[in-house]
């Protein structure tokens, strides 16, 4: 064992070797990388040998200095590789959130491309010449979307929840409905935020059902909101009853004209959550609140996603009485959660396809949830009949599953989807799933009936030539493991 321990080369004689000269000189990657990726592998033959690992008994020096030449080749191959990749999403969800949500539409993504490329007037008033304010370049779009008096965005929904409790609700009590103190994904409570706001949180109801009198019996001086949440991503069905924004807002009226209580206002909000300016419910998908509705109902301020149902960036946007949307502007925290320029231009060109667009299924979100059964068998057979030669092994079968929107939304739609079931003779299912996330364009699948599954919902046609190409890859490690058995 001291015999291989002392064969181990020293970090300065693998500074000596060609590849080391390669990596800094050749492919520019720094000293202080290199020599921490060899002082890793020498670390490792020490444990390995002291741990009594008999493959490295008939090693010599030379050959210590090969393998450690050799590990940082294979570490300076994803040393420019991208954290955050490329994906095809073969799981059938359209809002993926560990996938990044909602596609961006093609005129989206170039206003991001054009916008990052040069300067632009995000802070800039070119009629007069002086700064301007970012609030404004989408406040008119958001406000037509929306039909709203006006509207504002900060980074995401959790960031605007909280600066409108923070603005409007801090020291105040604010209603809310037990069967709506939600938790999303990431551990986000309404309840947690309410309390982080400085807001007084004031339960009423119970888990299924609520009353318009458990919101009039719990209404106090000190009462400044009645929010309501929309449970985007749970339903709660059977024995229920809940008080929709219209009621609440009846309520709040009620209250103020008889001046019971010492309370000058009661602001209604509603935080819709996914937030859709489409309204999917006319074609039989979903019940989810449209906007428009909600404000139409009596909100004063409503909060949502802009990367869910919208379509758009990730962001948070608000909406309602521009009174309410002018004193959120000057808050404090607006300026710390205010989005990028790449972020509005996305967002800027995202709207335009709601109220000036031609077709709204310009927008992937849209589309893809739109999609008919047929339409999707139409691009599995694409897939199929391009499809190159693979080893006789592979078994592929078009077969019919549901699938979901994902992203919190629509929590009880399933729609008709059609794929591939995909199986390797000799490789088991487990495996042939890891295959697929571990090439250059990683396919995320699902597992079906003990067989890789591949959704062609959100595959979209200009990706199946990389699909195509996932499938070659994947069939050449999967000859090389079968002849190895």
């Amino acid at each position: 064992m001291m015999v291989l321990i002392r064969n181990i080369p020293a970090v300065h004689e693998i500074q000596q070797t060609e590849v080391y000269v390669e990596l800094l000189h050749n492919k520019h990657i720094p000293d202080l990388i290199v020599k921490g990726w060899i002082k890793e592998c020498l670390s490792t033959l020490r444990k390995d040998i002291l741990d009594d690992n008999e493959k490295y008994n008939d090693y010599s020096r030379n050959d210590f200095i090969l393998l450690v030449c050799d590990h940082l080749l294979k570490k300076s191959d994803s040393y420019y590789e991208y954290n955050l990749r490329t994906v095809l999403n073969g799981t059938g969800t359209i809002l993926h959130t560990n996938l990044g949500r909602a596609r961006l539409s093609e005129a989206a993504i170039k206003r991001v491309v054009e916008t990052s490329s040069y300067y632009s007037t995000l802070e800039y008033n070119v009629a007069e010449g002086k700064r301007g304010s970012r609030h404004d370049i989408i406040q008119d779009l958001l406000a037509k979307a929306t039909n709203s008096e006006a509207a504002m965005v900060v980074n995401n929904n959790a960031a605007a929840v909280y600066l409108v409790l923070k603005c409007l609700g801090k020291g105040k009590e604010v209603i809310v409905s037990r069967g709506e103190l939600v938790e999303i994904g990431g551990s986000f409570r309404v309840s947690t935020i309410m309390e982080e706001s400085g807001a007084t949180l004031v339960e009423v109801g119970t888990t299924n059902k609520t009353h318009p009198y458990d919101y009039e019996q719990a209404i106090t001086p000190e009462t400044g909101m009645l929010m309501k949440v929309h449970t985007s991503n749970f339903k709660t069905v059977g024995f229920t009853k809940d008080v929709s924004t219209a009621e609440l807002k009846e309520i709040a009226s009620s209250v103020m004209e008889s001046n019971e209580t010492s309370t000058n206002s009661i602001i209604i909000y509603e935080d819709l959550g996914s937030g859709s300016l489409y309204p999917f419910k006319h074609d039989g998908i979903g019940d989810e609140p449209v906007v428009k509705e909600a404000l139409k109902h009596g909100a004063d301020i409503v909060s949502f996603s802009g990367d869910k149902l919208l379509g758009g960036p990730q962001a948070g946007i608000i909406a309602g009485k521009k009174s309410i949307i002018d004193k959120l502007k000057k808050h404090p925290l607006a300026r710390v959660l205010r989005v990028d320029k790449m972020t509005l231009a996305a967002l800027e060109a995202t709207l335009q396809s709601y109220v000036y667009g031609e077709n709204v299924r310009d927008i992937p979100t849209i589309r893809d949830i739109l999609q008919t059964k047929d339409e999707i068998k139409n691009k599995v057979h694409v897939f199929l009949d391009k499809l190159p030669d693979l080893s006789s092994l592979w078994k592929v079968e078009v077969t019919e599953a549901t699938s979901q929107v994902g992203g919190g939304t629509m929590p009880t739609v399933e729609q008709d989807s059609v794929g591939v079931k995909i199986t390797y003779e000799g490789i088991s299912t487990s495996k042939l799933e890891k295959m697929f996330r571990k090439i250059s364009i990683p396919v995320i699948t699902r597992v079906v009936e003990d067989s890789v599954f591949i959704d062609f919902r959100t595959i979209a046609i200009d990706e199946i030539p990389l699909l195509h190409t996932s499938f070659l890859e994947v069939d050449e490690q999967a000859k090389k493991l079968h002849t190895s058995h």
